[in-house]
C-alpha cells in the first residue's frame, strides 16, 4: 500500500551502483553528485536526494529479497561487503538523522517491496535533547507507517547502542557524556514494548557491544559513538545469525 503523494513519482536509474547485488550509497557512483559536491560535504537535502534516487531505483529494478537498512550514520556506514549476502541491500542512512527526521522520510521507499526493514534511530534525539516520550512516540509512528505501508514486510527495530563514556573522544564529547546508558537501556525496554505491540520484532543488539560497566567497547568504536569494523563485524554476526533463526522463512510475529 503506497501513500498518494508517492503514487506518482519518477524513478530513475542508477546505472552504475545497480550493477552489484548490494546497492549502497557508498557505492563509487554516488561519491560525487551532479555539482561535483564529495560526499562528506552533502546537506542534509543532498543526502535526502540521493536515497530517493537510490530507492527508485531498486523500486523500478524489483529484486527478490530487498532488505533495508534505515538509521542514521550507524547504518549508513555499514561496510557493504559485511551484509549478510545473497540479498539486495538498500542503505536508507544518513548521518546526524534522528526519529522525527526519519519518520519524515520513510516515504522515500515506500514504493520498494522489501522483505525485511532494520531501522536504528535513536542516540541523535538523545545528543540534541529531545526527550524520551517524544523519541518513543516518533518510534512508535515510524513502526506504524511502515506496517501500513508495507504489510508483508518484516519490521526489525534494533536497540540503540550505548556509547563509551568518558573514553569516548567523539567531538561532541561533553554532549554524549550528559546521556547515561542507564537511559539508554531504559529506552530499549520501551522500545522492545513497542515493537511488541505494533506487530514488529525487536533485535537486542546492546548487550553485544557492552563492557563490564555497560559503556561501548572501546575496541568496537572508532571515537566511542561510531563504529569500528570490528564494531560492524559483531554487528553483522549477530544480524546473520538473527536473521536466520527469528526471521526466516518470512513471517510477521
Amino acid at each position: 500500500m503506497q501513500r498518494q503523494s508517492v503514487s506518482g513519482a519518477t524513478t530513475s536509474s542508477l546505472t552504475d551502483a545497480l550493477g552489484a547485488t548490494q546497492l549502497q550509497s557508498t557505492s563509487d557512483s554516488a561519491l560525487i553528485n551532479s555539482v561535483g559536491v564529495p560526499r562528506h560535504r552533502w546537506t542534509y537535502e543532498q543526502w535526502v536526494e540521493q536515497l530517493k534516487r537510490e530507492a527508485n531505483a531498486v523500486a523500478e529494478r524489483s529484486p527478490e529479497h530487498l532488505r533495508i537498512l534505515a538509521g542514521d550514520s550507524l547504518s549508513l556506514w555499514f561496510p557493504s561487503e559485511l551484509l549478510p549476502p545473497e540479498q539486495t541491500w538498500l542503505n536508507q542512512g544518513i548521518s546526524g538523522e534522528t526519529s522525527a527526521g526519519l519518520l519524515k522520510r520513510i516515504k522515500l521507499f515506500d514504493i520498494t517491496q522489501p522483505d525485511i526493514i532494520f531501522v536504528m534511530i535513536g542516540i541523535n534525539d538523545l545528543i540534541r535533547g529531545v526527550d524520551d516520550t517524544t523519541l518513543l512516540n516518533n518510534y512508535r509512528e515510524i513502526i506504524r507507517d511502515l506496517r501500513w505501508v508495507h504489510p508483508d514486510t518484516q519490521i526489525v527495530v534494533q536497540s540503540i547502542l550505548p556509547h563509551s563514556g568518558k573514553q569516548s573522544s567523539w567531538e561532541g564529547r561533553d554532549r554524549l557524556l550528559k546521556i547515561s546508558n542507564a537511559r539508554i537501556r531504559n529506552l530499549n525496554q520501551s522500545l522492545k514494548l513497542i515493537a511488541e505491540e505494533e506487530g514488529a520484532y525487536y533485535f537486542n543488539l546492546h548487550f553485544l557491544f557492552t563492557d563490564a560497566d555497560g559503556n561501548l567497547r572501546p575496541e568496537l568504536s572508532t571515537d566511542g559513538l561510531h563504529l569500528s569494523q570490528q564494531g560492524y563485524l559483531v554487528w553483522s554476526s549477530a544480524l546473520k545469525l538473527y536473521t536466520q533463526i527469528a526471521l526466516e522463512p518470512s513471517s510477521n510475529p
